[in-house]
């Protein structure tokens, strides 16, 4: 993902994200793990921008804390925030780090982060990235429907597409395999329309200038209820540069 922009966290991961590095180091501030995670989710939560609000819980795995600190490694940590809004867009969030080195430019072994987006949240996040405003993502199974419409000798068409999503590394891609026409015109058959609308360029939603330059988009996962995002990364290190620079759209 080229390019460096810095904005807002709209997605929340880059924020919680940039709270890991001063987390880390109240790792080992209490001897006990449950104050460390608490001091941890305290700092997190004064660490967020004004426009972030919701809770964030830190649950931090493996061996004794301490233990962990004086390897140089912490071997899970593990953010959870099941209904923050940022800007107020709402999404649940959970992250888990692994094999974090807890100093400045510290790197993160691994990093994968789940996002729940509403179907409202989708569309929100897809009109801003230049989906036309009149069209709607609704969720279904492994596929999401919009509707549209074409014209015929001058005269509109609507249509129902249904779309299967996948991934980029920095975009979700709603790609139409199927269509129906919802509109008729006396007695003329319209269903040659259809393959054009098959043939209309895939609905993009790019993340990419959401989060960390170095956090690519793995994986979407549809239901009537929430698409999941997982986003993934194995090479952020614990700067604030790392953090917050954020990717682009190509």
């Amino acid at each position: 993902m080229a390019g460096k922009r810095r904005r807002p966290g709209c997605l929340i991961v880059s924020a919680v994200l940039v709270a890991l590095l001063v987390g880390a180091y109240l790792l080992v501030d209490g001897g006990l793990r449950a104050f460390a995670e608490g001091q941890a989710a305290n700092q997190i939560d004064s660490a967020l921008p004004a426009s972030v609000t919701g809770d964030v819980t830190v649950s931090i795995g493996g061996a004794s804390v301490i233990a962990q600190y004086f390897s140089g490694r912490f071997d899970r940590v593990e953010l959870t925030a099941p209904a923050i809004t940022a800007e107020g867009i709402p999404a649940s969030v959970h992250i888990i780090a692994t094999d974090v080195e807890p100093r400045l430019g510290g790197t993160i072994g691994q990093m994968q982060a789940t996002v729940d987006l509403t179907a409202e949240t989708l569309n929100t996040l897809a009109h801003s990235t230049g989906t036309p405003a009149e069209t709607t993502l609704e969720l279904g199974t492994n596929e999401v429907t919009y509707v549209g419409s074409l014209s015929f000798a001058g005269i509109p068409i609507g249509y129902r597409a249904t779309a299967t999503p996948s991934v980029t590394a920095s975009s979700l891609v709603f790609t139409p395999t199927a269509a129906e026409v919802t509109t008729g015109v006396g007695g003329f058959d319209v269903s040659a329309l259809l393959p054009t609308v098959l043939g209309q360029a895939p609905i993009s939603v790019c993340v990419a200038d959401f989060v960390p330059q170095e956090v690519a988009v793995s994986s979407v996962r549809v239901t009537p209820e929430r698409a999941r995002i997982t986003l993934e990364s194995s090479t952020l290190v614990l700067t604030q540069q790392s953090l917050t620079t954020l990717g682009a759209c190509s």
